[in-house]
């Protein structure tokens, strides 16, 4: 089964470079077909569309990795992951649920 994991994110986002390593680590240790998209999201029109939860935000076959709902109106906010950003692991396991 193929998995869509896409990382959305702003420039200038003080979390997106440490974040996309942890996905692309994450995505690395599935035994599964992963497509790993990365989306820069460029402006307020494009996050509207997109409508986006903050940077960066994880979606797993388009699901929020924390199930938060998108944002009608959205801008180019940063986001804040309980607990600060998911590690290694919790998105790895977060994958492989998804190809179940």
């Amino acid at each position: 089964m193929s998995v869509r994991v896409e990382v959305q994110y702003t420039q200038g986002c003080p979390h997106a470079r440490e974040f996309l390593e942890r996905v692309r680590q994450a995505t690395a240790a599935v035994q599964a077909r992963v497509e790993l998209v990365e989306v820069l999201v460029e402006d307020a029109t494009h996050a509207g569309g997109l409508r986006f939860r903050g940077s960066p935000t994880l979606l797993i076959n388009g699901k929020d990795l924390e199930g938060a709902p998108g944002i009608d109106g959205a801008g180019l906010g940063c986001r804040v992951y309980r607990g600060g950003l998911p590690s290694v692991e919790s998105i790895r396991s977060a994958i492989h649920a998804a190809t179940r």
